[in-house]
């Protein structure tokens, strides 16, 4: 077995997104809830903060129209804007120094709470045990986009390789960027859009060209000394995660436990690699379920769901050590009061679990 690069010991984290227009109080509150792993938050009711959009900058072709965001690779001047695109991807590759020089680095007006949250993390004391980021995944940022006709860039390998470029670099900006407030960082690559493959939602989406893309963005994390997460908030083949190279797995465990648990031998060979989990115990994508959901209950089904997890063979200890609290979404999309809650339930919950005696 392999010893874990960071403990998560049950600690709290976010996933990512508040439903507030104010930076510096949504940055706030991520340090009153989480204070040991405070991430920079996403507020999607800010314009250009929809989850592919954030990211979009800087992609050969980008153009809008009436609102929508669109790759128009038929365009005059794309062959010479791509050109472009892969000379400055290819020099960064040796020179990452560049980075925060190049079309690769975020803006404020892109991502204020990234740089709300280094502001504030400068002044903090005691300094946080981690900080983390997230980043739209290829395949969520490849089959929202689309060309002038409508289709989804990942569809068309030209279109889906510069994505993948774009966004393996964007996260390598990024990890680059927290690792100078001198703390371990997880960059959670968040693509719900994994819960299509082998269904019809996504006709043919292959396995090989999403564990490329994939891969290739934990590569780039870990070329930068970061940990890398993949977050999925619906069910999914879970196998493209549990066999991959990544360090933090990120559920929904409120509502797709079952469906993940079956998974036996690959859970324990990502555990026995001394892979995360990342445990969304606390609803968010149901409304109902949050008003109705307590500390205590919540503690209940942590107690049965990693007892379960246990009886694969692995000791609950060391199962507590590798786990993270959390959302079991970001909470964006609730209204204040219920996020409010939701941040309450995740730093109460992980409390009460690291106060527990273990069996």
């Amino acid at each position: 077995m392999m010893t874990p690069r960071f403990a998560g010991n049950g600690l709290p984290c976010l996933i990512g997104s508040l439903p507030l227009t104010d930076y510096v109080q949504a940055t706030r509150l991520v340090w009153e809830h989480t204070p040991e792993i405070p991430l920079w938050v996403q507020l999607p009711k800010m314009p250009g903060e929809s989850m592919t959009r954030q990211f979009a900058a800087g992609l050969p072709g980008l153009a809008e129209a009436d609102g929508r965001a669109f790759v128009d690779s038929e365009g005059p001047d794309f062959e010479k804007s791509l050109l472009s695109f892969y000379e400055e991807a290819l020099a960064l590759q040796d020179a990452p120094e560049g980075l925060d020089r190049s079309r690769f680095a975020m803006v404020p007006a892109a991502a204020g709470g990234f740089f709300e949250l280094i502001s504030q993390a400068a002044k903090r004391t005691p300094p946080p045990l981690a900080v983390k980021g997230q980043i739209v995944g290829p395949v969520s940022f490849g089959t929202s986009l689309c060309d002038r006709h409508g289709k989804a860039i990942f569809y068309d390998p030209q279109l889906r390789d510069a994505s993948v470029q774009l966004l393996a670099l964007r996260a390598r900006w990024q990890v680059r960027r927290l690792s100078a407030l001198g703390r371990p960082v997880l960059l959670f690559i968040d693509d719900p859009a994994l819960t299509g493959f082998g269904s019809s939602i996504y006709i043919g989406l292959s396995r090989e060209d999403i564990c490329q893309s994939l891969g290739a963005m934990i590569d780039a994390v870990h070329l930068e000394g970061g940990l890398a997460g993949v977050h999925i908030c619906a069910n999914a083949d879970w196998t493209l995660v549990l066999d991959s190279a990544a360090d933090v797995l990120s559920f929904d465990a409120y509502a797709f436990f079952d469906q993940f648990v079956i998974y036996r031998e690959a859970i324990r060979r990502f555990v026995d690699r001394g892979g995360l989990i990342a445990w969304g115990l606390v609803p968010t994508l149901s409304p109902e379920d949050l008003q109705r959901e307590t500390t205590d209950s919540l503690l209940a089904q942590w107690e049965s769901k990693s007892a379960q997890v246990a009886e694969l063979g692995i000791d609950r200890t060391r199962l507590l050590a590798q786990s993270l609290i959390t959302p079991a979404c970001g909470m964006g999309s609730l209204s204040v009061e219920l996020a409010m809650k939701a941040l309450q339930l995740t730093r109460e919950l992980s409390n009460r679990i690291r106060k527990e005696p273990r069996a």
